[in-house]
């Protein structure tokens, strides 16, 4: 495994829109198991493919209660809810907002074997999967459909 570069608010990648995976072969196996190793050094809750550069529709996201979770090609399929919470970006260091998503989330991806699987997930892991799936799409948090308002270290006092 290999630690990959993270790309910056402001490479074009990131605002590129992803193509899907046609074939789950060794490289895809290795850019999952080179992106959880990248999220777990940088300290991130979830890490997309045009994140290191990559412009296919590979996400990987792990938190306390889920686990490691690999998506390729990932769907949402439905949502619930609203929830206003604070997220950040490996993207955008040194940053964070508050942003509105739904409280709950149904996505659909294909697994490492290639079996299509269903994800549900609320609260942290509802947020993980819709900012991840934004990446693919060339999103970012801070848009203005997503950022209700950034926020500051004085916030928090």
């Amino acid at each position: 495994m290999a630690l990959l570069k993270i790309r910056k608010k402001g490479d074009p990648t990131l605002r590129a829109r992803c193509r899907a995976v046609e074939k789950i072969d060794g490289r895809i196996l290795t850019l999952l198991d080179d992106m959880a190793e990248t999220m777990r050094k940088a300290d991130g809750v979830g890490l997309a493919a045009p994140q290191v550069g990559v412009r296919r529709r590979v996400v990987v996201i792990e938190t306390e209660d889920s686990g490691l979770i690999e998506l390729i090609n990932p769907e949402i399929t439905a949502r619930e809810g609203e929830q206003l919470e604070r997220e950040g970006c490996l993207s955008i260091p040194d940053e964070c907002g508050i942003t509105r998503r739904p409280a709950r989330v149904k996505v659909q991806a294909l697994d490492r074997s290639g079996t299509m699987r269903t994800y549900e997930g609320e609260g942290l892991l509802a947020r993980a999967f819709c900012h991840e799936i934004d990446h693919l799409d060339g999103k970012l948090y801070i848009d203005p459909d997503v950022l209700v308002r950034m926020v500051t270290d004085e916030d928090d006092e």
